[in-house]
């Protein structure tokens, strides 16, 4: 596949886990989404939940990850490519690693909590036997605007 048509198959995904971030956000949760894929099969899709769930491992990708493996019928998803709007957290690299994906594709860097590559580097770390071939920066504007908007209105209402 050349560089422009990954460009846009990357796109394309990112834009399934926008709207599952979106989703998230009209019921309160932090907007954050995720789609998993393999090959030009969706496994998951999914947004934050742990609000709705009153469980604090309820992220995207932890909720993303839990369906794919149904789906698949396996917890190792050595083919599949996650799709996540924000840059995973410590709990959701590890996930992404235990359950050895191929591919992580991000939106926006979390400068506060990232794990992938703003604040830890576990996707690739040379002292485990799993290494996640990395891509960020795929529709970022959008991904770290829906993050903004939904924290600057959070703010908005608390002044109220």
């Amino acid at each position: 596949m050349t560089a422009a048509a990954q460009s846009e198959t990357d796109a394309h995904w990112m834009r399934r886990a926008l709207a599952a971030a979106r989703d998230a956000a009209q019921h309160g949760e932090v907007p954050v989404g995720t789609c998993i894929v393999v090959g030009n099969v969706v496994l998951a899709v999914a947004g934050n939940r742990t609000r709705t769930d009153k469980d604090p491992t309820a992220h995207a990708e932890m909720v993303a990850l839990r369906a794919a493996a149904i789906e698949a019928r396996n917890y190792r998803l050595s083919d599949a490519v996650v799709y996540s709007t924000i840059e995973p957290c410590v709990m959701c690299a590890g996930a992404l690693l235990q359950a050895r994906v191929q591919r992580l594709i991000y939106g926006a860097n979390d400068e506060r909590a990232g794990a992938v590559e703003s604040r830890f580097r576990v996707c690739d770390t040379d002292f485990l036997n799993h290494r996640i071939e990395v891509t960020a920066g795929v529709l970022e504007e959008e991904c770290r605007e829906i993050m903004q908007e939904f924290f600057r209105a959070r703010r908005q209402d608390k002044k109220c």
